[in-house]
């Protein structure tokens, strides 16, 4: 029988998602595979899905239907969030060849095996996923070559009403403190210069281990790996920014003043009704406190329009809050209802419109918020790592990010990559790019 050699992989979702699908890329690539584009002529396309809205729900399936078109000889894999609850719905089709959930990604090169041997659609889904234990995946390198993700934990013990992750990703799992360690160090000997911490809910870190160890424990330990220069966090907890929590956390060095605070909504009747344990009060302490340890931090957040039950009155409330946290950048999302949720059977649920409606107010919002935050800079020296070049009416651009993640650019030919630099801001560039002066 042929040996299949040529994969394709293609990742929608989260950057959990993309440090998965990287792993699973090394893992076929350490086992003799060619991994080439998504395109035509591959022997294996492995679709890394997505559940977290309906939108999300419909690309999975896309593009699972677009791998079998491009080659109907080939082995499609279906990987993954939209897998893990779409099976139960019995919603996959014929097009799939093999499914495989959340827990078993570490095993994609021994179920190719095992299915080339019995050419039968095949399931490896772990539908009761409590007790599962951190699945071990590992990456050295990633396509990107200044930036990588470090998943350090799966799983989320919320239950927002709203969401399915809990159901599609299991209860909370970290993964131990000298595994990360080791990969970091393999990344940094690999030239990264800047790692970003990843989960499903990063601010559970630790709280299923028996050890008295936390995402402060992780950071303190991962800190002094060197050539890293950068730790950033993605999204965290209101609640974990704690006074405590945020002295330790300034004394990093290392960790970039960007932080990604879920809001979801600035009324705090909505916030019950979503079931997310703080108040818009308790939320502006923790941005308080951010502000007050560290000097024009960037704080960044998503929010969720037209959920079941949202008034006009409440909206108004929303808008009021984000105008005052002033946020570099607010996430817009119109609610999306999953079955199996509290919320897809509330009443009251909103029509489209009004979500389009509500979403167009938030997003003109952010764009004054998001500019107002990058005028901060003009006139100031920033550090940037220099990331690629992009051309812009004719002219070649360095571009890269500051540290609190905004996007800055230097009129240069020669490539900059992975170097920081150290200059004053002149002007905008671009509505979203600032430029460094000459």
């Amino acid at each position: 029988m042929k040996k299949i050699k040529k994969a394709a992989l293609h990742n929608l979702g989260c950057k959990v998602n993309a440090y998965e699908t990287d792993a699973m890329q090394q893992l076929l690539e350490e086992n003799g595979y060619e991994i080439v584009p998504f395109g035509p002529g591959a022997d294996v396309y492995i679709i890394n899905t997505c559940t977290v809205t309906n939108i999300a729900d419909r690309k999975s399936r896309q593009m699972l239907h677009k791998a079998k078109k491009m080659n109907p000889d080939a082995i499609v894999v279906a990987v993954g969030c939209y897998v893990q609850t779409a099976e139960q719905r019995g919603e996959l089709d014929a097009c799939v060849d093999i499914i495989v959930g959340n827990n078993r990604k570490k095993d994609i090169v021994a179920l190719l095996e095992e299915y080339q041997k019995g050419k039968n659609q095949t399931g490896y889904i772990d539908i009761n996923q409590k007790g599962l234990e951190y699945e071990a995946l590992h990456i050295n390198k990633t396509g990107k070559h200044t930036r990588a993700y470090v998943k350090v934990q799966d799983g989320c013990n919320q239950f927002c009403s709203y969401c399915i992750i809990p159901y599609a990703r299991g209860r909370v799992r970290s993964r131990k403190i000298d595994d990360v360690v080791e990969e970091m160090k393999q990344l940094a000997q690999n030239g990264y210069r800047e790692i970003v911490i990843t989960g499903i809910h990063v601010s559970s870190y630790g709280t299923d281990f028996e050890e008295k160890e936390n995402l402060l424990t992780l950071l303190k330990k991962v800190h002094d790996i060197q050539p890293v220069s950068r730790i950033r966090l993605s999204s965290l907890e209101p609640r974990i920014i704690t006074p405590e929590f945020v002295r330790e956390l300034c004394t990093l060095e290392k960790v970039c003043p960007h932080f990604h605070l879920s809001l979801q909504s600035g009324c705090d009747e909505t916030l019950r009704r979503m079931n997310r344990r703080y108040t818009t009060k308790e939320y502006a302490k923790a941005c308080e406190l951010l502000r007050s340890y560290y000097t024009h931090p960037a704080v960044t957040t998503d929010v969720i329009t037209g959920f079941p039950g949202e008034t006009k009155e409440e909206f108004l409330k929303t808008v009021r809050f984000v105008e005052d946290m002033q946020f570099y950048e607010t996430h817009i999302f119109k609610y999306s209802k999953r079955q199996g949720t509290k919320a897809a059977v509330m009443p009251n649920q909103v029509t489209e419109e009004v979500k389009s409606h509500r979403s167009s107010v938030l997003l003109e919002l952010n764009k004054r918020n998001s500019r107002k935050f990058r005028e901060y800079y003009i006139g100031k020296q920033v550090e940037a790592l220099m990331e690629e070049a992009v051309t812009i009416e004719g002219e070649v651009y360095q571009t890269g990010h500051t540290r609190e993640y905004v996007k800055v650019a230097q009129k240069e030919s020669k490539n900059l990559s992975n170097t920081v630099i150290t200059r004053k801001i002149s002007k905008f560039l671009t509505d979203d790019l600032l430029l460094f002066g000459n």
